[in-house]
């Protein structure tokens, strides 16, 4: 039976790309989201059995009953990439919104937290799979106004390296990836919809593309048995740390 990969965030930037490279590879796909439209169109233009689940992963509940959905046949999940995730404002901590500071712990960690203890079971009984989380530079380094963006990727790195230290005699991979700038609906997110805005974060030097980290986590998932990148921070070119960007004038 052909490999299942369940990912994420499958409306949009990494987590479609994801999809269609994983696709490529032979994967059949589960595809999660919030928006159900999406996800019908996805499933229309993937050339290979797709099952969508629509639901919102801050919500625990929805999140298992999703999860425990899943017929039989779509329950061998080999690959659990955990996409979902977002920003939400630009602003120094004592400016900050407590409802974004809200929607940001809620997605980035505990919705990766929700997900990723709804699917483990599927990969724990049959001691096999792959969880790839999606962090970021922001893990990695904090930089200004970043505050509670770059705490919820510091613990998505912390999390992932626990996951490794806790499933590592389960037969289990965790891999990390942690991108740049990436050029999605990312910035439009943390600018409330400010498409202006948005577009001048990439402006003057190429930034990477969704579909560089979709084929990036495909080679680390296609990786032998007994090979795993644990932890990768990939960065366009034009940049050398979380602040530090060339821009041509």
């Amino acid at each position: 039976m052909t490999k299942v990969a369940f990912v994420t965030g499958a409306t949009s930037g990494i987590g479609r790309a994801t999809a269609f490279e994983l696709a490529r590879q032979g994967y059949r796909i589960i595809v999660t989201g919030r928006r159900g439209e999406r996800l019908e169109e996805l499933k229309q233009e993937l050339e290979v059995p797709v099952y969508t689940l629509e639901f919102d992963v801050r919500d625990k509940e929805a999140t298992q009953q999703a999860v425990n959905s899943l017929p039989e046949d779509w329950r061998q999940v080999e690959v659990l990439v955990n996409n979902a995730g977002n920003a939400h404002g630009l602003s120094s901590i004592q400016n900050g919104s407590l409802d974004d500071w809200d929607a940001m712990i809620d997605i980035n960690v505990k919705g990766l937290l929700y997900v990723s203890h709804a699917v483990l079971p599927l990969m724990l009984q049959r001691k096999k799979g792959h969880i790839v989380n999606i962090g970021s530079i922001a893990g990695k380094e904090v930089y200004p106004n970043g505050n509670v963006y770059c705490a919820s990727k510091y613990a998505v790195d912390a999390i992932s390296q626990g996951m490794r230290i806790d499933l590592v005699q389960e037969g289990i991979r965790v891999s990390e990836v942690n991108p740049g700038l990436v050029e999605t609906e990312f910035s439009e997110v943390r600018f409330k919809g400010d498409k202006e805005r948005a577009a001048s974060v990439y402006k003057g030097f190429q930034a990477l593309q969704a579909q560089d980290i979709a084929e990036l986590i495909s080679f680390i998932v296609t990786r032998p048995a007994h090979v795993n990148l644990a932890e990768v921070l990939v960065l366009p070119t034009a940049q050398a740390a979380a602040t530090i960007l060339h821009k041509k004038q």
